[in-house]
């Protein structure tokens, strides 16, 4: 509860007012920057999230889309430091999985920058998300085991035990999402209204994660 010095002046408790700052320097307010459709919008159409919330959308988008474009900090072949890669796990902690060649050039990129951005689209008109963070390369056979599942043998002729295949961890540092609200259904709606009155009704949600 907040409390009053010696001349009735209010206080804030110090343990909240540092939760403040920490928000604050987080998620700054963004209010004065929003262009003109944002501020066409009747309802509220953005969500900053952290924490457990942030884990909680990530997972959500992330296992919706399944794949990524999985962008590295420096490039040594063809791929212009970016391809598309599937997730394999999104754990607890909101860190994503995915099995790679120990010989790809993927991972020679890893161990010289560990940077990485990964892009996400999870349907045609939502479900946007991109990520920046940090990844690791592992050989634990147990971890690869636990991610492994048969139609990798594609890639990875001599199946589970192939001495070439390793596990990419990458943790999230931050992010910014794009989604509906209500689902696309309820989406189509509400343009199909707004067209029709001439008035942004848009069931967007956007905002920055930070796990």
């Amino acid at each position: 509860m907040s409390e009053t010095d010696y001349l009735g002046r209010r206080c804030v408790p110090l343990e909240r007012a540092r939760g403040r700052q920490h928000d604050a320097l987080l998620f700054p307010k963004l209010s004065h920057r929003m262009d003109s459709i944002n501020r066409q919008q009747p309802e509220d159409n953005r969500a900053d999230l952290r924490g457990a919330d942030a884990v909680e959308r990530i997972r959500d988008l992330v296992e919706k889309a399944g794949t990524c474009f999985f962008c590295t900090a420096v490039s040594v072949g063809d791929s212009g430091a970016t391809r598309p890669m599937s997730v394999r796990e999104v754990d607890e902690d909101g860190h994503l999985w995915f099995l790679s060649a120990s010989d790809s050039h993927k991972n020679r990129e890893i161990a010289e920058a560990s940077s990485v951005r990964l892009f996400f689209q999870a349907s045609e008109h939502a479900g946007f998300l991109t990520l920046t963070g940090h990844a690791t390369v592992s050989r634990d056979r147990t971890r690869i085991k636990e991610l492994w599942t048969p139609v990798l043998k594609t890639w990875f002729t001599e199946g589970e035990d192939d001495p070439r295949i390793t596990a990419i961890r990458v943790a999230p540092t931050g992010g910014y999402y794009w989604d509906n609200k209500h689902g696309a259904a309820i989406a189509g709606v509400k343009m199909l209204i707004g067209a029709a009155i001439g008035k942004t009704l848009d069931d967007s949600i956007e905002g920055r994660v930070a796990p």
